[in-house]
């Protein structure tokens, strides 16, 4: 008779009821131009209006109102919703930012975005160094989608930029938006440019685990890096194809582009890298790798309980500023001296003319009294 055992093998089941009561959080950023279809292609992908899209005559317009010079900036907007499926809840945060490379200068624009994401790990760190971490808010990246205009040549500056900063600090998977727009053996040529630009300027994009124990399963993972960067067609309508289908895509004169072909787009397979297949190890990897780079570089220079170093303000920018104030500090000592001696040489010179107005009129008076004594001598 088999041994019974003593139940660890139980074990799994309890994390799978944890988990399934305690629900996940999931942080997707969307960053890339306007007009590239990120909120298409996030109510798309979640089959629901996540957000809103954007009205044509404020694509444009983002002002910052604290700023007098009227220069336009880089948004920051976030959006939550809960997603339920087979009593399973996600509470999925969605961040876009609405303003980057819109303008004829685009220098700088990127600090908007790293910044909320260094932010958001400096939030997670400062609240673990809490007494108490119960109801810790969690707004750590996850995965950033950042979508690359289908011009068929290459990637520009700015997105080399943008993404040599961004892969460093949280997951980034390069996306083509609008594949529809080239053509098959356009759309081939233009992916593999695009690697060849991640790879000779060392860009880090997100790797998904390829072996698996099911050999189907490894096939999946390597059919899902083998088509990076995706090739995505967002659209929440649904059109009637040629053989009479009802599926999500786009009706053109010359046909209809499914959102769901994978002979059309990639928008399959980066679905099951995002949701179905890799959401997990996209959170870990924030977590132990992301979160935990960000956390090092930071207790390497700062002592515990210390505030974070705004912007600008590194160790050199510091001594030389140090350096001024003390500058400034003893030249202002060596004029208020000065003002001091020059302040006792004109109170000395006061006195002294005192003491002359003051012997001149002990004079005068000695003079007044031998002018009287004489003038009552005459009379007599």
């Amino acid at each position: 008779m088999a041994p019974i055992g003593i139940g660890v093998a139980h074990l799994p089941n309890q994390r799978h009821k944890i988990v399934a009561k305690r629900g996940a959080n999931f942080t997707l950023m969307v960053c890339g131009e306007s007009g590239t279809g990120k909120t298409t292609f996030v109510n798309t992908l979640f089959t629901t209006t996540i957000k809103d899209p954007r009205k044509i005559e404020h694509r444009h317009k983002t002002v910052d109102t604290h700023n007098r010079h009227g220069d336009r900036t880089v948004e920051i907007e976030i959006t939550r919703a809960e997603l339920e499926e087979n009593m399973f809840k996600v509470k999925l945060t969605v961040i876009d930012t609405p303003g980057f490379g819109d303008y004829v200068n685009n220098y700088d624009s990127w600090s908007p975005i790293v910044d909320f994401v260094d932010d958001q790990h400096e939030s997670y760190m400062r609240q673990e160094q809490q007494p108490s971490r119960q109801g810790v808010i969690d707004r750590r990246v996850h995965a950033c989608l950042y979508f690359i205009r289908p011009t068929g040549h290459s990637l520009k500056p700015l997105d080399i930029e943008v993404m040599k900063r961004l892969g460093s600090r949280v997951n980034l998977i390069p996306v083509i938006a609008k594949a529809d727009t080239l053509t098959p053996k356009d759309l081939a040529a233009f992916k593999q440019r695009i690697m060849d630009v991640i790879k000779a300027q060392d860009i880090r994009v997100y790797s998904c685990p390829i072996e698996s124990d099911d050999e189907n399963t490894t096939q999946r993972n390597k059919d899902i890096m083998t088509a990076m960067p995706f090739s995505v067609i967002g659209s929440t309508d649904i059109v009637r194809t040629p053989d009479g289908r009802q599926v999500p895509g786009r009706a053109y004169s010359w046909g209809v582009a499914e959102v769901e072909n994978e002979q059309h787009c990639d928008f399959k397979k980066l679905r099951n890298l995002i949701i179905r297949s890799h959401m997990l190890d996209l959170i870990s990897t924030t977590e132990e790798t992301h979160y935990e780079n960000y956390r090092q570089q930071q207790m390497a220079t700062r002592k515990f309980g210390e505030p974070k170093q705004t912007k600008g303000e590194n160790k050199r920018h510091r001594e030389k500023e140090d350096l001024l104030r003390k500058n400034f500090t003893e030249q202002v000592k060596q004029e208020e001296v000065r003002f001091r001696k020059w302040e006792q040489q004109l109170m000395s010179e006061r006195d002294r003319l005192n003491k002359d107005l003051e012997a001149q009129h002990a004079a005068i008076k000695a003079l007044e009294s031998e002018l009287e004594a004489a003038y009552r001598t005459m009379r007599r």
